[in-house]
């Protein structure tokens, strides 16, 4: 399943804790979530609803590590890729045999279509699972594909 632009043909989603409207794009050039002294040269999103979900409570988590509990709540949104993607290196390759997280990333911007809520929210002992997770992964250094 392949469209014009890359390997999926969507629908496509993009969690983030950013509030955002349709019309709107999501643009590179931004701080990555999981490491924030990083800007990345790609944006990043999943043909999977609950995956976007999942990246969107982890944005928030890290922005809770920053400013504290009470900040921003994790949102997901429908997009559409303006211009060429592929499966996100990150999560596939070595990583994972094929794309089975169905993650790609663009270097062009996407296009903010509407904000989605029917996406399942992590539990609270998960999400205290991946605030773990996260620690480990700061601590170790291990390389972003950026």
């Amino acid at each position: 399943m392949t469209s014009a632009l890359g390997p999926d043909d969507g629908p496509f989603f993009h969690g983030t804790r950013a509030v955002l409207r349709p019309g709107d794009l999501v643009v590179a050039g931004r701080a990555s979530n999981y490491r924030p002294e990083i800007v990345m040269n790609h944006v990043y999103f999943t043909s999977l609803k609950d995956g976007a979900g999942l990246a969107a409570e982890l944005a928030v988590l890290l922005a809770d590590a920053v400013v504290g509990e009470g900040g921003p709540r994790p949102r997901v949104y429908l997009v559409t890729p303006t211009g060429a993607f592929e499966d996100d290196p990150n999560v596939t390759d070595k990583k994972f045999p094929g794309n089975p997280t169905r993650s790609f990333r663009s270097r062009d911007p996407l296009l903010v279509v509407e904000e989605i809520d029917d996406w399942r929210r992590q539990t609270p002992e998960s999400l205290a699972q991946w605030r773990d997770r996260l620690a480990t992964l700061r601590a170790s250094d291990a390389p972003i594909i950026n």
